[in-house]
């Protein structure tokens, strides 16, 4: 069993940079790729980033070039840099993973592990 925490969720002006964290604890030491999936109120869940066991990152397209995701394997940390944070951003955003060599960005449903969110607003 593996546990997700995430921390780092904050309000910010429009423009502005958070970083969010995701902790995994447990039974790490079997190899998952992970993600960030976010979702906004009256909207669906959407995935965000992922990364691979190996390291590649993929996008959604609405962040590419503004979020950069990055795992920390020594400490089990999963990262999301999110720079020129624009309205649309704000959302409750959920750190996942899954026993797979590379995460489907599209089903959250799929994933393994879940944790229960961090919540970024960002303000016009």
């Amino acid at each position: 069993q593996v546990r997700l925490a995430e921390s780092g969720g904050d309000s910010v002006q429009a423009g502005g940079s958070l970083r969010l964290s995701c902790r995994a604890s447990g039974h790490t030491s079997r190899s998952y790729c992970m993600a960030w999936f976010r979702q906004a109120p009256g909207k669906e869940r959407e995935g965000v980033a992922t990364i691979d066991i190996d390291g590649a990152p993929n996008y959604a397209d609405s962040v590419k070039g503004r979020f950069t995701i990055s795992k920390d394997n020594e400490r089990s940390i999963l990262f999301l840099q999110m720079n020129s944070l624009q309205p649309d951003d704000t959302a409750m955003y959920y750190c996942v993973a899954a026993h797979s060599w590379v995460c489907n960005g599209k089903d959250y449903d799929a994933m393994d592990y879940r944790g229960q969110g961090t919540l970024v607003t960002v303000n016009s």
